[in-house]
């Protein structure tokens, strides 16, 4: 009886390394219990308050002023000094970046 379980389980094993040579991979995994690192979405960084500072005179006629702000940078925010445009076109308007939900917009000129 013995030797009819040795058998089957030396034959199994042989039929097992088969398949798994035919494959061409080969897996085997123990589990710890430690656990490893988490992938996934992570808050984004907490908008340090505006700076407020007085805009120096405009250099010439036609110049917009856009003010400072804080970009994401590297997993933090760095600020961006305001400073004078000219817009793109005829009636273009700043519109400041801004955090919508958990993704940032980048500021642009719009009509």
């Amino acid at each position: 009886m013995r030797a009819k379980i040795l058998s089957t389980l030396a034959l199994s094993v042989i039929l097992l390394g088969c398949g798994a040579l035919s494959a061409q991979r080969v897996s085997v995994g123990i589990g710890i219990g430690v656990p490893g690192p988490v992938y996934g979405y992570a808050a984004p960084p907490v908008v340090p308050p505006a700076a407020y500072y007085a805009a120096y005179p405009a250099p010439g006629v036609g110049f917009s002023w856009v003010p400072g702000y804080y970009y994401p940078y590297g997993g933090r925010y760095v600020w961006r000094a305001g400073y004078w445009a000219r817009p793109p076109y005829v009636g273009a308007r700043w519109v400041g970046p801004r955090y919508y939900g958990r993704a940032y917009y980048g500021g642009h000129w719009r009509r």
